[in-house]
């Protein structure tokens, strides 16, 4: 943490603002829009089980989430924001301001269509692959397949099936480790143990989605501002106003709610108790933070928190879980990136029609 705010106030108002024209600025300004979103649509992810557990209130729920997720820059490394940046297309197309600028406001207007889309219909989707997918399309419909980075695409696709087994196991063997524990301990006693638990465990699972999903947007930034950058003062890193704008945006999303996929997560896959709804928030922090920290992976949040909870689920009996609605959810996900690659291309060439 020390060393983030040494190196933020280092570089706090060196980014070269004046030079910066008003389709960048437009950019920027949809970039920020898409976290904002980002947060409504996965706010669910960080509330859905203390709302549906009764730990906490809506209202004390998303305050309580939003503040997480602001917070999390004094933790995680940008390791994923340069993930974003550097993994997924080649860096030729990042060379051209105008290519990168169709790349990136189409990604950015497929990400945002999807996740209206998906909000709407109450399904708890990945902003995060809506992202990767609308950058996929854009890329195929500007310069082609071959301007694709495949090593980088291969961990984001493999993570999608990764991220809720890795979740569903740790969900799981949480749920073992507390039953164990507290097998002599009164039912009434354990419940009120995991209400104060809740806390804990929302706050940790806030802190991963906002370090995970915030930096997203920020590499889509740091496209952006390579392209623009001149030679002489090229940026390298994502500047200091640029990370706390967008936690701050995944923050107000957050605290705006996402009361129809809460619905989804928190009681239409499984009906949770605080101590389920612990280990489910604990199994996923712990996949979110692995994942930030130390392959700078961006995984789905989303993916990660259903996993968990399917896995507490399925230590109570197999038929609690709702499979028929688990079933839809998963294939929302599989449909996520090919759906947002489809709107990026149509968004390329909309664009070009229009601009001409």
């Amino acid at each position: 943490m020390f060393e983030f705010l040494h190196s933020a106030w280092d570089n706090f108002g060196t980014t070269p603002f004046g030079s910066l024209t008003l389709v960048v600025w437009l950019l920027i300004l949809l970039a920020l829009t898409f976290d904002f979103l980002n947060g409504l649509h996965d706010a669910a992810n960080s509330i859905a089980t203390v709302v549906s557990t009764r730990v906490l209130s809506p209202r004390g729920a998303v305050i309580w989430a939003a503040l997480f997720n602001f917070v999390a820059f004094l933790i995680f490394p940008l390791k994923v924001a340069a993930t974003i940046a550097n993994e997924v297309v080649d860096q030729s197309l990042v060379s051209d301001a105008q290519i990168a600028s169709y790349l990136i406001a189409a990604t950015l207007m497929a990400a945002c269509g999807w996740n209206i889309i998906t909000w709407y219909l109450g399904l708890p989707t990945s902003s995060s692959h809506a992202l990767i997918g609308g950058m996929v399309g854009a890329t195929i419909v500007l310069k082609g397949l071959g301007f694709l980075k495949l090593a980088g695409l291969f961990w984001i696709v493999l993570f999608i099936f990764l991220a809720p087994l890795i979740g569903l196991l740790l969900g799981l063997l949480i749920s073992v480790i507390v039953i164990w524990s507290f097998r002599r301990t009164a039912p009434l006693r354990v419940d009120g143990i995991f209400r104060r638990g809740q806390f804990v465990s929302a706050a940790l699972f806030s802190l991963g989605h906002g370090g995970n999903d915030a930096q997203k947007t920020m590499g889509i930034i740091l496209v952006l501002l390579i392209a623009v950058s001149p030679p002489s003062a090229p940026i390298t890193e994502v500047p200091t106003e640029f990370v706390l704008a967008c936690h701050l945006a995944m923050g107000l999303g957050t605290l705006f709610g996402g009361w129809r996929i809460v619905k989804t997560m928190g009681q239409r896959i499984i009906r949770l108790r605080p101590v389920d709804g612990f280990a489910a928030e604990t199994g996923a922090a712990c996949t979110l933070a692995f994942t930030t920290f130390f392959g700078g992976i961006p995984i789905s949040t989303t993916h990660t928190i259903t996993g968990a909870i399917v896995g507490v689920g399925m230590l109570k009996r197999m038929s609690a879980v709702r499979w028929g609605v688990a079933t839809q959810v998963v294939w929302a996900w599989i449909l996520t990136i090919p759906g947002s690659a489809i709107l990026a291309m149509l968004a390329v060439l909309l664009l070009r029609a229009v601009t001409g």
